[in-house]
């Protein structure tokens, strides 16, 4: 009775667009072009592809499979698969609502900076320095709040609107117009003077960074891909509940995964040749300031048309903020549904979602106050460790620690243990062949990476993320 109440995607193109949209976000648009940048270029992309390949693709066809097997949010398909690892559910439960309490703000910034470029308020952007704006950003609590105000209520009408009448209607019409604004930007990236410095450090063979910093590499690159394709984070099992038991698993994990892949590239190329045509290798490596301090300062140096693409590019930003934005909301508000089920009530999913977004808006509100700790905002263990540049210096990187160096990791390492050695990787197999239509032809490949190489790798992650974040040098 349970899943007869559940909403289920129009079609399988509504999933794709819908589950794409969630793995397409600042990820992708932001975070692959900066680590990239900052963990040598080439190298870093062909660590990042094998992981996607080998760690990335097994554990979103695990994920996919086991939601649809269930009919059931992140919570319901732990607790029903093997109720020793409920507990694991509620983690990617947590895990998409900490994210959201920075990843907001995020979004906020980029709404603020597409206003900016727009002259909405009164600004002339061209005469001010990506820098000077970006501070004077960090510095305006209040105008962070507001910004974060206004994503939350994107959100929430969006996604108040269910499964087939809000998240899918969306994302059909935002995934197109996403590629084709990313599109343009990497044109006119590619045509500024000087951007094959860009290309070169992308694409030419340079292994040096592994060499140097092996560790380092794999486990940023590691995040990155957890982060970007919406993994470990409840996103994946909760969309794979409402696919249709006809649709094929594997090609559509596979579909996934290389569309986040080619969009993430995409937008290496977006950034990093534009970074590079600016500033050279430092502005490469800038970090977060390459969204928000180095790209502004390519548009200011267009003169007219500056503000045109500037408009352009946030836009994009947001509308890719927004795509992921809706699925990690829709983590516990598919999780209040299935409540509502199991005691046999009509869940309702206005209420419901209004819940989450003030419970998100009261989190995010002090990361936006914070301003990337730009206004003395206390911080829990603040400089305890004593190492400058630690995960500490910043509500946002102390929540991101939590979410993405621990919990993400950490539980894509249980659901491995659980699939490969306690339900057995042959419930993944009977999901995936359910109607006989859709042989699962790797299953060799995939129940030796379940069982062996994917909790393996995750242990090396894992210890690799932790010494990434807290600079503790395991690794040296």
């Amino acid at each position: 009775m349970e899943n007869q109440k559940r909403d289920n995607w129009s079609s399988n193109i509504g999933f794709l667009m819908a589950a794409i949209g969630s793995a397409v976000g600042l990820g992708n648009i932001w975070g692959f072009p900066y680590k990239m940048g900052a963990n040598g270029g080439f190298a870093f992309l062909v660590i990042y592809l094998f992981l996607a390949a080998l760690i990335g693709l097994g554990i979103m066809v695990t994920e996919i499979a086991l939601g649809r097997k269930t009919g059931k949010g992140v919570v319901g398909t732990y607790r029903e698969l093997s109720s020793k690892f409920t507990w694991i559910g509620y983690v990617g439960l947590i895990v998409p609502v900490m994210i959201l309490f920075f990843y907001t703000v995020l979004g906020a910034y980029c709404v603020e900076y597409m206003c900016l470029n727009l002259g909405d308020l009164g600004f002339n952007v061209v005469d001010m320095s990506g820098g000077d704006l970006f501070g004077s950003m960090l510095t305006n609590p209040f105008g962070g709040v507001i910004f974060t105000l206004i994503v939350l209520v994107l959100a929430y009408l969006i996604v108040r609107g269910g499964i087939k009448g809000g998240i899918e209607k969306f994302n059909k019409v935002g995934m197109p117009a996403l590629a084709i604004m990313l599109v343009i930007t990497v044109i006119r990236s590619l045509t500024l003077k000087g951007a094959s410095a860009g290309l070169k450090f992308m694409f030419m063979p340079n292994f040096e960074p592994l060499k140097e910093n092996f560790v380092g590499v794999v486990s940023v690159a590691a995040g990155q891909m957890f982060f970007s394709l919406s993994l470990a984070m409840g996103i994946m099992v909760t969309y794979g509940s409402y696919l249709s038991k006809k649709e094929n698993i594997v090609k559509n994990s596979i579909i996934i995964v290389l569309s986040d892949t080619i969009i993430a590239i995409m937008a290496g190329l977006a950034v990093l040749p534009a970074a590079f045509a600016l500033g050279g290798n430092d502005a490469a490596m800038a970090g977060p300031k390459l969204l928000f301090i180095t790209l502004q300062d390519v548009f200011n140096s267009m003169g007219t048309i500056g503000p045109l693409f500037g408009t352009l590019f946030y836009l994009l930003v947001v509308l890719a903020t927004i795509t992921s934005i809706i699925s990690l909301t829709e983590v516990a508000v598919t999780f209040y549904a299935d409540n509502c089920h199991k005691k046999n009530k009509e869940p309702d999913r206005v209420k419901a979602t209004a819940v989450v977004c003030i419970i998100l808006f009261i989190g995010a509100s002090i990361v936006a106050i914070d301003g990337l700790g730009s206004n003395g905002l206390w911080v829990p263990f603040q400089n305890s460790l004593g190492v400058v540049g630690s995960f500490n210096d910043c509500w946002l990187d102390f929540i991101d620690f939590i979410a993405e160096g621990l919990l993400m990791p950490f539980g894509a390492l249980v659901t491995s243990i659980m699939v490969g050695w306690v339900i057995g990787p042959d419930k993944v197999r009977e999901e995936v062949e359910i109607n006989g239509t859709h042989k699962f032809s790797a299953y060799g490949f995939y129940k030796f990476c379940i069982r062996f190489f994917i909790p393996v790798a995750m242990i090396f992650i894992l210890i690799g993320q932790i010494d990434s974040f807290l600079g503790l040098g395991i690794f040296g």
